[in-house]
């Protein structure tokens, strides 16, 4: 998501930092063009106005244009503004954003909005994630009694995701439901309750009434509205009519991996007045994650996502095979069969687009893939290829000869060439894993960043080696000023 508006803000800022100094036309001029980028993102027109004269305000300021980077100084004042209209601004309370279990159980979180916006998947979620990482214990309930199945999809989704539901009674009405789900909830001695309620297919008066009768049977803690980001301006039309009538503590935006314009998050913060709580970034039943204002501003402005893809994969990459490589990296070796673990946990943790996409300086990389119709298949070939392989030939992959390559390729479906790549991808990354050691093992990370870049420590990713499908480009290197300051903080200590 947001890949127009960030191309767009890329190039007006690139222009903006290729400049010595800068005149009031000058920011002037940019503005205009933010402007119409925001507006053309299906930006809300009352939020790009605000933004724009906050942001030329500070720009068109003495200290900016007289600094010796102004350019970068433009780029710090738009990411900050664009942080709050998010709310993630400096009178912004993180907690609030969080979701609030301080009242007597259960607490009741009751989910809204239109029919189609991901009610129901987003409540299956947040009851994983409840239980998961509140370890508080969860009951669903739906009371969409109209359309077809929507009681049992949710059913059918808390047995994935190990979470109760309130058993299906035929004929019951949603008021009724409520009450049921309340006492049933007591009954097991549930922390949460959460309730996912009837969309329509617009907003009208008997769906506006019912949210009430619901709210006032239940008096829910959390009152969380779920909107589609693929929608665009409907989205911010939806949030006001809802606004009006129910007293939302919160937003949840679906679909925010998709390929839509991004107006809709940009506009929800400013629209309803409340905080955007999680974004759904999949179909998945794990993918949501808090919504975090400064990390999704830094993705708009292609600074990338550090913080996020070390919790993704913390989250991901299980202890005992990262201590057992960390084992490996300082005797300096790294075969085959490790190579094909790093694949796999690159998948687990989103694939390629998903990394690229969180990584500082990888915006190129992610448009070379893209030219090259490059895709998260590429990992399951490579998988294949070394699947395909001997475990004595994974141990050392020098027993290669032709005659072994041309087996492997047969085996797994693909090229003699495709091979070759994967081996010479392993040897870029072995090669990687010495010089880690030379360097002095985790100290000598920091190096990496600042030398060959972030492609030259992830081959993989745009460095030497490449993928199949790259031709092997050579990666951007990363300034290590444009990463996150906690990163930052961690690269100085090691």
């Amino acid at each position: 998501m947001f890949d127009n508006l960030s191309d767009r803000l890329g190039n007006v800022f690139d222009r903006l930092k290729g400049r010595g100094a800068l005149s009031e036309n000058d920011v002037r001029e940019a503005m205009r063009e933010i402007r119409i980028a925001l507006l053309e993102a299906d930006v809300a027109l009352p939020v790009v106005r605000r933004f724009i004269d906050a942001v030329t305000e500070k720009a068109i300021g003495s200290e900016v244009l007289k600094s010796v980077t102004p350019g970068q100084q433009v780029v710090k004042i738009v990411d900050d503004e664009l942080t709050a209209m998010l709310g993630g601004g400096e009178d912004a309370d993180p907690k609030d954003r969080e979701l609030n279990f301080a009242a007597k159980p259960p607490v009741v979180i009751m989910m809204v909005g239109l029919q189609g916006s991901g009610k129901t998947t987003t409540t299956a979620k947040l009851g994983k994630l409840i239980k998961a990482k509140h370890g508080k214990k969860a009951l669903m309930a739906s009371l969409d009694v109209n359309r077809p199945a929507a009681q049992e999809q949710l059913k059918v989704l808390g047995e994935q995701v190990d979470v109760a539901t309130l058993p299906i009674i035929e004929g019951q009405q949603p008021v009724d439901i409520a009450r049921r789900a309340m006492e049933s909830a007591k009954l097991q001695s549930a922390d949460v309750l959460l309730l996912d309620t009837a969309g329509r297919l617009h907003v009208d008066e008997a769906l506006m009434a019912e949210m009430k009768a619901i709210a006032s049977v239940s008096t829910p803690t959390e009152v969380l509205l779920v909107v589609d980001s693929l929608t665009g301006q409907d989205a911010v039309n939806v949030a006001q009519s809802f606004t009006g009538e129910v007293p939302l503590t919160g937003v949840v935006l679906t679909r925010m991996d998709g390929d839509a314009r991004g107006g809709a998050a940009l506009s929800m913060r400013y629209v309803t007045g409340k905080p955007i709580k999680f974004a759904g970034t999949g179909e998945k039943l794990d993918a949501i994650e808090a919504f975090d204002p400064k990390r999704v501003a830094s993705r708009i402005l292609g600074m990338g996502d550090v913080v996020s893809l070390v919790e993704r994969a913390a989250e991901t990459i299980k202890q005992d095979e990262a201590e057992a490589l960390a084992k490996k990296m300082a005797q300096g070796k790294f075969d085959l069969e490790d190579l094909r673990m790093q694949l796999r946990q690159m998948q687990n943790m989103g694939g390629l687009g998903m990394l690229a996409g969180m990584l500082p300086g990888m915006k190129k990389a992610k448009a070379a893939m893209a030219a090259s119709n490059m895709d998260d298949r590429v990992l399951l070939h490579m998988d294949a290829i070394i699947g395909s392989m001997t475990p004595k030939e994974r141990k050392r992959p020098e027993l290669l000869n032709a005659k072994r390559k041309k087996r492997v390729a047969a085996g797994s479906g693909t090229q003699v060439q495709d091979v070759n790549k994967v081996l010479k991808m392993h040897q870029e990354m072995s090669r990687a894993m010495k010089q880690i050691k030379k360097m002095g093992g985790l100290k000598g990370l920091g190096a990496l960043f600042g030398g060959g870049g972030m492609g030259a420590a992830m081959p993989g990713l745009g460095g030497p080696g490449g993928m199949p499908g790259m031709g092997g480009a050579k990666g951007p290197g990363v300034d290590p000023s444009t990463l996150p300051p906690d990163l930052q903080d961690l690269l100085k200590k090691k």
